[in-house]
């Protein structure tokens, strides 16, 4: 399997702009290859104080974010997956388009375990997770902190899983080795991480860059801060 990893920061306030420059990256990076990922809530920024004022930019599963990437996944005949903030009616979710090389829309992935930031507009998903052949290789989808969750590191190891799409918007930390942190977490898996981060400041808040694909033993390839 090919992989591409799109590190990505949106500006904030402007969607429209932040998604043609996405759309820009992701069609190189779905050349020869049979995944991309993309960040968390990769066009539109992460923090927002309150759920009015994430519908502002929430859309639902086959809105703009979808329109933009489904023909390059169908030019390419690549699966790509895209973190957004999904508008369900009645609630929110911090979700993920999971995009098949048809250009269709496969499933939409609902993040599971809640950061700090999401609990003020977005519901826990209600969803579970998913199971999807690529190449011939079992691959999942997990969001950002998912990773933390025992339950889901447990289930990637139960499930046997090769491959885990992992759009996420990690905080930096500072004097933490991001890859060692995600590695130590893939521990008992066979599982390689395709972990797409954004990068730079929000608000207050720095995130860590460094996007990787890696394993519990190695990482095969890593991205800078910015």
């Amino acid at each position: 399997m090919r992989v591409s990893v799109v590190q990505f920061k949106a500006t904030k306030g402007d969607v429209p702009g932040s998604l043609a420059r996405l759309v820009a990256l992701c069609t190189d990076a779905a050349q020869a290859a049979d995944l991309v990922v993309c960040p968390e809530m990769a066009a539109t920024g992460y923090l927002f104080p309150d759920p009015s004022a994430a519908r502002r930019v929430a859309e639902m599963p086959m809105g703009p974010t979808f329109q933009a990437l489904a023909p390059i996944a169908r030019r390419n005949g690549c699966w790509l997956v895209c973190g957004f903030a999904e508008d369900a009616g009645d609630v929110l979710f911090n979700s993920a388009l999971v995009i098949d090389p048809d250009g269709q829309l496969a499933f939409v992935y609902r993040k599971l375990l809640l950061y700090e930031p999401d609990h003020c507009w977005a519901s826990p998903g209600d969803r579970g997770v998913v199971v999807i052949d690529i190449a011939g290789l079992r691959a999942t989808v997990g969001i950002c902190m998912d990773l933390n969750n025992p339950h889901y590191t447990d289930w990637l190891a139960e499930a046997d899983i090769d491959v885990c799409a992992f759009p996420t918007n990690w905080v930096f930390e500072q004097g933490v080795d991001v890859h060692a942190y995600w590695r130590q977490r893939l521990a008992g898996t066979r599982t390689t991480l395709v972990a797409a981060n954004r990068y730079g400041t929000e608000d207050d808040t720095t995130f860590s860059g460094c996007s990787a694909v890696l394993s519990p033993d190695r990482v095969y390839a890593r991205g800078p801060r910015e």
